[in-house]
C-alpha cells in the first residue's frame, strides 16, 4: 500500500472512530432515535468508503502483481472473495 493511501485511510478511520464515540454519547444521552440512525448511516457510508479505497489499492497493487507473476488463479480467487465480501 502506498504511503499516501495509508495516511488517507488512517485519517478516515480516525474520523470514523470519533463518529462512533459520538454515537455512544448520543445513546447515553437518550438522543432522538432518528438522529442516532442518521449518524449510524453516516458511519456505514464512511466505512464503505474506506473499504472501496482499500479494494482499489489492493486491486491496483497486490492483484496486479499476482497477474504479472503469472498467478492468475490466485488473483481471480482473491477478486471473487472480495466481491463476495462486498456484497454481504
Amino acid at each position: 500500500m502506498k504511503a499516501d493511501t495509508k495516511k488517507q485511510l488512517l485519517n478516515r478511520l480516525r474520523r470514523i472512530e470519533g463518529q462512533v464515540r459520538g454515537l455512544q454519547r448520543m445513546v447515553e444521552g437518550n438522543t432522538y432515535c432518528v438522529d442516532v440512525i442518521t449518524q449510524t448511516s453516516a458511519v456505514k457510508r464512511a466505512l464503505s468508503s474506506v473499504e472501496d479505497q482499500l479494494l482499489e489499492s489492493h486491486l491496483g497493487s497486490c492483484v496486479m502483481g499476482q497477474m504479472k507473476k503469472g498467478q492468475q488463479e490466485k488473483a481471480t480467487k482473491e477478486i471473487l472473495k472480495v466481491y463476495s465480501l462486498k456484497r454481504a
